[in-house]
């Protein structure tokens, strides 16, 4: 499983607030943290308004480069503002994100031709907006897929995120987005599939709970990569035992050294 780590995006409010007081030590902390409990990416979110993130993106990559030993994961709704930041990366990484939604394509994909070492998240939505069911999500990421192989862009430099909806608004959010999985892979084993978990289990209780049970339905669908806080220990804790569960841990090997390491989250007596 890939980690993309969460925690430097301008979303999470005291990641906002460190970037509001430009507080270097915060964000030094964030990136040793996600690193040293096992991120394989860490995403770069400034999150402010448009006309403060060129300078917050700048001022975030200036510090997490100087200090970061994995690949970054950057990231801006805003596609001008990915082209524009991307002279400031020093290696290459994960591109966050292009869509079928307006020209995200036509403008990110050439930078992608031109720099054959970066992958990108591609998101499952168009000028309609979020995909609800299966048959949009895979009708979208196969535009995707299709789309970027027009430019040289192979199924497994793309990390497709289905993007699934909360299940307090969407019933069958979860089923739909499991669905999705397994109909891209199908068509494009190679091509990685990604989520970002907490979203389903928005406006409900003991979110925890239903994170978890989501991330385990998922990989048994076919999720590779997860963007989520690799210090939360129930998270990593149910990668290590599903993976086991699935028969992809030869005698458990990695889920008792993740115990034995403390990685995993252990119940209160």
């Amino acid at each position: 499983m890939i980690i993309i780590g969460e925690k430097i995006n301008g979303a999470i409010p005291k990641t906002a607030e460190a970037i509001k007081n430009r507080d270097e030590a915060y964000i030094v902390g964030l990136v040793k943290a996600q690193e040293e409990n096992g991120a394989d990416y860490l995403d770069v979110c400034a999150g402010t308004s448009p006309e403060e993130e060129y300078d917050a993106l700048c001022w975030l990559l200036d510090i997490v480069q100087k200090h970061a030993t994995k690949p970054l994961c950057i990231d801006s709704p805003d596609p001008i503002m990915l082209i524009r930041i991307f002279p400031q990366l020093k290696k290459p990484g994960l591109l966050n994100s292009i869509s079928m939604e307006g020209e995200k394509c036509q403008l990110l994909l050439p930078l992608l031709r031109d720099n054959p070492e970066w992958q990108v998240v591609a998101l499952a939505c168009d000028n309609g907006g979020i995909a609800a069911s299966a048959d949009d999500k895979v009708r979208i990421a196969f535009d995707l897929v299709e789309k970027a192989a027009e430019y040289g862009v192979g199924p497994e430099r793309i990390h497709i995120d289905p993007l699934v909806l909360a299940l307090s608004a969407v019933n069958d959010s979860a089923v739909q987005f499991c669905q999705a999985i397994r109909r891209i892979k199908e068509k494009y084993p190679t091509v990685n599939i990604t989520a970002a978990l907490s979203n389903v289990s928005f406006a409900m209780p003991e979110r925890k709970l239903v994170n978890r049970s989501f991330l385990t339905m998922s990989m048994m669908s076919g999720l590779d990569s997860v963007i989520a806080d690799p210090a939360n220990k129930d998270i990593i804790g149910t990668i290590f035992a599903t993976d086991a569960l699935l028969g992809r841990d030869r005698f458990c090997r990695q889920y008792n050294k993740a115990f034995r390491e403390g990685k995993l989250a252990t119940a209160k007596k």
